[in-house]
């Protein structure tokens, strides 16, 4: 088996740390982002000992923060020069309007430029590796309703809209990826995990927080919640399907407008010029 060099955010809880706990069990290695040193210690001992594989490193960043997501794209480069996979991984939900600390919608910043900052300052070696991109998305999608007017949602906010709208630029963005790099040998993908019982939903209050508990009974644990990102870092033979949108490891039908390739290049075009307002 080819060890495979992965980096992953969002991996020190639910879907992200099953996600790292199986692929190091796989015997994989594993370079994580997570906000919280202490956190990423404690993270990093469990996840070596459960797994009994000593391959895992972290970096501190926000993904809600540039500036610390470009220093650990600095210290990931500094140590790999091979990336076989990227998965993106982390994001949230959050009841009430913030901004972070560019200034832009939390939600947006931290489920999607975030990403797309990191993968941006990864794309050479990504490139030279052939690596695949794997962008964590939700069915959530499916309420999403881009204004590329108002991307930052300065009017209208909900929680549900800025998080539906963050997942479809998850899909949207992995459509460009694979249209402008697929040549070049990279590979993309977007998936849902399934409705997992995590803590993910925590923050949420209100209605939101009352459909989230009625549905508890019927969540999955966070492990069965990791296994498309687990099948789409490792299975031989998916790159005939980079672009694609999957769940429960089979290619499905996104929502009509997540196949809007000129609104895809349209996400790109506002993330670029994000980027460079906020070097």
């Amino acid at each position: 088996m080819l060890v495979k060099n992965i980096v992953i955010t969002g991996a020190t809880s639910g879907i992200g740390q099953e996600t790292a706990q199986q692929l190091l069990d796989q015997g994989h290695s594993i370079f994580f982002l997570a906000r919280n040193k202490a956190k990423a210690e404690q993270t990093a001992a469990t996840l070596k000992r459960t797994s009994g594989n000593e391959s895992v490193d972290y970096v501190i960043a926000d993904l809600a923060s540039l500036a610390t997501v470009r220093e650990a794209v600095k210290e990931i480069l500094k140590k790999w020069n091979r990336i076989d996979v990227l998965i993106n991984n982390a994001g949230g939900i959050i009841s009430e309007r913030k901004e972070s600390a560019d200034g832009l919608e939390l939600q947006f910043s931290m489920n999607h430029l975030g990403h797309f900052a990191l993968t941006q300052g990864l794309l050479q070696v990504l490139k030279h590796s052939k690596a695949r991109i794997i962008n964590v998305s939700s069915e959530a999608h499916r309420a999403g309703n881009l204004n590329l007017e108002d991307l930052q949602l300065t009017s209208g906010y909900t929680a549900f809209k800025a998080y539906a709208n963050a997942k479809l630029c998850n899909i949207l963005f992995t459509r460009e990826l694979a249209r402008r790099y697929g040549s070049e040998g990279i590979t993309s993908y977007a998936l849902h995990p399934g409705i997992v019982n995590s803590s993910f939903a925590s923050p949420l209050k209100g209605f939101f927080k009352v459909v989230f508990q009625v549905i508890k009974p019927i969540m999955i644990s966070s492990a069965k919640g990791a296994e498309t990102s687990v099948y789409l870092a490792t299975e031989p033979g998916v790159e005939e399907q980079s672009g694609s949108y999957f769940k429960k490891k089979k290619a499905a039908q996104p929502a009509a407008g997540a196949l809007d390739d000129a609104l895809a290049l349209k996400l790109w075009e506002a993330s670029e010029a994000l980027l460079a307002a906020h070097k």
